[in-house]
């Protein structure tokens, strides 16, 4: 994330006039994240926003290299086939297959490699330079992602079982009093349909818009403290807030990674739960 493109866009919001007409620091909060392109009904909540266009964006950017880099494949893979292989490879044989098994799995790779691939270029978009948002910041968007996982996790589990009614009877585990499966019943409806697809989505979510509102305050307050502070001590602090936010943008990297691999990881799981004869 470069000071230059965050002071265009950030740093107005930042810095703002407090009551008695004197300057202050305004700390970037969630309503930052509100980023209207095209509105629809002026100042109101309906608007093509920035996730919006960028999310569009990493569609048209992975369907883009995929479609390329497999129109003509070759035996020695060239850098684009390559990276295609190994991401493809990496999803089915650590993901699909160590997760769901080698009976089930294969069916399901398109849907976690498109879930991987998706979240992944989205999340990097948060450090990307002149785009620098993450699309997960915006909770509809995992919502979204978690919802396909939970009707594609419920229609295998309501086929394999035979039927909804089987379905729910599965949840309660043979062999219990009569007195304790009702109990057993709505723990297990809360932590299929309530508890399970509430964290996925909110994991991700709280990760994104965390991480994105720390590398804010430290480049904003960076800035500030460069251009607006007094003595040589703060201007100093604005130096070293700068140089944090860049060891932090690396870490932010590894942590985008890591929530591509666990959302789709926790969609495996879930899948290999509904395939399970177990269960």
């Amino acid at each position: 994330m470069s000071p230059t493109v965050v002071s265009a866009s950030w740093l107005p919001a930042a810095v703002a006039t407090a009551e008695g007409g004197e300057g202050g620091f305004n700390t970037p909060g969630v309503a930052n994240f509100w980023w209207p392109v095209i509105p629809f009904d002026g100042t109101g909540p309906w608007a093509v926003t920035r996730p919006a266009l960028v999310l569009l964006l990493s569609v048209g950017l992975l369907a883009w290299f995929y479609v390329g880099a497999t129109r003509k494949l070759t035996v020695v893979p060239s850098k684009n086939q390559f990276l295609v292989e190994g991401s493809y490879n990496f999803v089915r044989n650590t993901i699909g297959r160590d997760i769901i098994g080698s009976k089930d799995f294969l069916q399901f790779v398109p849907l976690l490699l498109t879930l991987f691939t998706l979240i992944l270029v989205n999340n990097v978009f948060g450090i990307f330079p002149f785009i620098q948002f993450p699309t997960m910041s915006r909770v509809g968007i995992p919502i979204v992602l978690t919802l396909i996982v939970y009707i594609t996790y419920h229609a295998v589990a309501i086929r394999r079982k035979h039927g909804v009614l089987p379905y729910f009877k599965s949840l309660i585990p043979p062999g219990l009093p009569g007195w304790l499966k009702p109990i057993l019943f709505v723990l297990e409806f809360l932590t299929y349909f309530v508890i399970r697809p509430l964290t996925l989505a909110l994991r991700l979510f709280g990760n994104m818009l965390a991480g994105h509102l720390m590398l804010l305050v430290f480049i904003v307050g960076g800035e500030y403290l460069l251009l607006e502070g007094d003595n040589l001590f703060l201007k100093f602090s604005g130096v070293l807030s700068f140089g944090f936010s860049i060891a932090m943008t690396f870490f932010e990297l590894l942590i985008e990674f890591l929530q591509a691999f666990i959302f789709t990881l926790l969609a495996a799981l879930y899948i290999s739960d509904a395939v399970s004869e177990h269960h």
